[in-house]
């Protein structure tokens, strides 16, 4: 019987700490194949973070991609829009690409979870499949990743210039509202292709929101994102004031301050 080697996988997101994860394993684990889910729904700026990150790695980095789109994927599930209640997107368009790419050899699949983080991730259960997270057993946190960009010469996502923070579709339903505005202002084609897909999920029985409870067309109107632009400036000044009252405190006790929780939501195979 022949005993099928152990192969070493490790998932990028597009994002800032699987990029991180790519760039810290590469010298440890030599025979890395490093893959892409690609949804074909990404930002252009991800598939630039990525060709930069593969000239790094000096491997390439192979794309998964769906051999059903989104698109079809909506006709089978009858125009239903993916929410955060209805995960569909993730399971079809990046989960299972991944099982199929693996197969049914062994695998490690490496993951990009720091151990500054308190979440879980949406990944496979197969059997074959053993999930490992070198961030969390060598105790990294978010300092040392941005260290790791830093010396690398990859720095963040250019999508984090313009105020994005994280990866994934380019409408994906964890964008905060001010994500939203800024998608506008700087995707205005890829905000107006995401309002299409709102304003068609009427015609299926559903009145779809990407954006919690508000239509897209609303809060693209110009005195609406004025708006939602002051509050987060107000929202920001407040974190700001918390964190110097914070500081001391971390000071004494050697806390290491988290994310903002409200940019850890989300598909963890999407947006590490």
């Amino acid at each position: 019987m022949t005993v099928e080697p152990l192969r070493h996988i490790l998932s990028l997101s597009g994002g800032k700490d699987s990029a991180a994860l790519a760039i810290y394993m590469r010298d440890r684990v030599p025979d890395m194949e490093y893959i892409f889910h690609d949804s074909d729904k990404e930002l252009p700026e991800t598939y630039d973070y990525l060709g930069r990150l593969e000239a790094i790695l000096g491997k390439p980095i192979v794309k998964t991609s769906p051999v059903d789109t989104f698109d079809h994927w909506l006709a089978v599930f009858g125009g239903m829009l993916p929410s955060n209640h209805r995960r569909w997107c993730t399971k079809m368009l990046k989960l299972k690409p991944f099982e199929n790419y693996v197969g049914d050899s062994p695998v490690i699949n490496y993951v990009g979870l720091r151990a500054d983080e308190k979440r879980v991730g949406y990944i496979s259960t197969k059997a074959n499949i053993t999930a490992v997270y070198p961030f969390i057993e060598d105790g990294l946190i978010r300092r040392d990743i941005m260290q790791i960009l830093e010396d690398s010469g990859l720095g963040l996502p250019p999508y984090m210039e313009w105020g994005r923070s994280r990866s994934g579709c380019y409408f994906c339903f964890y964008q905060q509202k001010i994500e939203w505005v800024r998608l506008y202002e700087t995707h205005r084609d890829y905000f107006e292709l995401a309002q299409q897909y709102e304003e068609k999920a009427v015609e299926f029985g559903e009145q779809f929101y990407w954006c919690q409870n508000e239509k897209l067309s609303d809060l693209a109107k110009p005195e609406r994102r004025e708006q939602i632009k002051r509050n987060w400036e107000i929202s920001q000044a407040r974190k700001r004031a918390q964190r110097k009252n914070l500081a001391l405190v971390e000071t004494l006790g050697g806390m290491e301050p988290e994310d903002d929780p409200g940019l850890r939501d989300g598909c963890l195979i999407c947006s590490l």
